[in-house]
């Protein structure tokens, strides 16, 4: 299921705000940024929830603003130029509504993907970098390298306690014969958690 980013929604209503905003075609733009502003901050109210409390929550908070966001666009879209920022905005909202939902259907879910979006942007600036890695060997030990620690980052770990665990711990296991002992080894694992934070 794919979830569409919010925050790419509200950029393209910011990109179509007119230089003068506080003139009569700021309104729409300037609407559809308010509205969408008020589930960043439910979101942020909810954060710390576990997946399926947050998941109740975002039905009975954000799942009318979000009806009634739809509503709006439906209405304020007709008569708007095609060739115009706006337009695209308001095309981009009603083509995606139900990929703009499905975050709603999984409280592991986020509406934006910044998070993600800032994880692979040393990877962006580097690559040109690792062309050398030496052998397609090197380089695919770079990006497993690189894949736990972002993992273990984006889980809270301090990658480097992470990845010292798995490199004194994994070599005495027997994860060969039981690829399930695996799992204990993954960051999101209450023990790795409370040892690697």
């Amino acid at each position: 299921t794919r979830c569409l980013c919010y925050t790419h929604l509200r950029r393209a209503f910011v990109d179509a705000l007119p230089k003068d905003i506080h003139g009569a075609e700021a309104s729409k733009p300037a609407e559809a940024i308010l509205r969408l502003n008020k589930l960043f901050e439910i979101e942020k109210e909810l954060e710390c929830l576990p997946p399926e409390q947050k998941k109740k929550e975002r039905t009975g908070l954000e799942k009318p603003l979000l009806e009634a966001f739809w509503s709006w666009a439906e209405r304020n879209s007709a008569g708007e130029l095609p060739k115009l920022k706006l337009h695209t905005a308001f095309q981009y909202a009603l083509n995606n509504r139900q990929e703009f939902f499905n975050y709603l259907e999984d409280g592991n879910c986020s509406i934006s993907n910044s998070l993600a979006e800032n994880c692979i942007r040393p990877f962006v600036i580097g690559r040109k970098n690792w062309l050398f890695a030496g052998s397609p060997k090197g380089a695919a030990a770079s990006a497993g390298i690189y894949t736990l620690v972002e993992t273990a980052k984006a889980n809270g770990l301090d990658a480097m306690k992470y990845i010292k665990y798995i490199l004194s711990d994994m070599p005495g296991s027997t994860f060969l014969e039981n690829p399930e002992y695996l799992d204990d080894y993954l960051p999101w694992d209450p023990m790795v958690q409370e040892r690697c934070r």
